[in-house]
């Protein structure tokens, strides 16, 4: 039997609120992967919507967390980045080169933004430090505000075309990105999707646009995603997956639960989707 392969993610780790490490841990290895961690942060709970928080910075870890790992050897077979800090983008960038196996795939989620703006946090300088960790990327994964915002443009939220996006898509790639899945796409009101593309042609897929707006989603796509990929699917089938895994997740939500999704809920419908891959 074939071993699993093993990804590494790298982001927070909030102990309350379905979001980051919380999220990444249980999809990835409800796709059959083996998910290691390498926290960057711990916070009492996630930062949307809650009036307060901790946090405790770990990027003094990270080095000897490294050097513990390239003396035993250890090897990932994938990376997948999500919410981190500039300090943090350097280590990353060091585990990636000395812990890769051979032929290792890196997956950057630049999660910094959304809404046309910034995360709290993150100065304005950020986005060109997280345009470090795209430039190696096989997948970049991020949303029309991130995306804009690593190439040093205005955020464009409605009123575009696919000249738009193809525009915004090869500005990514230039940046180094060997594939794009750029989420949040939508030229009609009633759908929303992502455009996917390897650098030769730009593909689309969308779901019915759902009215509820939810903390996490992003992180849930982005590690079905990732799983997805290492078990086979190409970009866009594992793009398509993604997306119908959230508005899933979306639905199996009661409006009472406001911090994230119940993911947790269409774990089952990953796992048969994903049944002989």
């Amino acid at each position: 039997m074939t071993a699993p392969k093993r990804l590494l993610t790298i982001q927070d780790v909030s102990c309350v609120g379905q979001c980051s490490a919380t999220v990444a841990l249980p999809l990835v290895s409800a796709c059959g992967v083996e998910c290691a961690a390498l926290p960057s942060a711990v916070l009492s709970n996630h930062t949307g919507g809650f009036p307060s928080w901790t946090f405790r910075d770990l990027t003094s870890d990270m080095a000897g967390i490294e050097a513990e790992w390239r003396k035993q050897d250890v090897r990932f077979d994938a990376f997948y980045t999500g919410y981190v800090c500039e300090p943090q983008i350097d280590p990353i960038l060091s585990v990636m080169e000395h812990c890769a196996a051979p032929g290792a795939v890196r997956f950057v989620d630049p999660a910094m933004a959304d809404n046309g703006k910034l995360y709290v946090g993150f100065g304005p300088d950020f986005p060109s430090k997280m345009a470090r960790l795209c430039a190696g990327a096989d997948y970049v994964l991020p949303n029309l505000t991130e995306a804009a915002l690593l190439l040093g443009r205005e955020p464009v939220l409605s009123g575009y075309g696919e000249s738009f996006v193809e525009e915004i898509v090869a500005g990514l790639h230039a940046l180094g990105a060997k594939n794009v899945v750029l989420t949040g796409v939508s030229f009609d009101p009633a759908r929303l999707g992502t455009a996917v593309s390897d650098g030769s042609s730009v593909r689309y897929d969308f779901n019915p646009r759902l009215s509820r707006m939810a903390h996490g989603t992003g992180d849930v796509f982005a590690s079905v995603f990732a799983g997805a990929v290492l078990r086979g699917l190409s970009a866009l089938d594992a793009s398509a997956l993604a997306a119908d895994i959230v508005c899933a997740a979306i639905e199996a939500t009661p409006d009472s639960h406001w911090y994230g999704v119940c993911f947790e809920r269409a774990i089952p419908l990953l796992v048969s989707r994903l049944a002989g891959a």
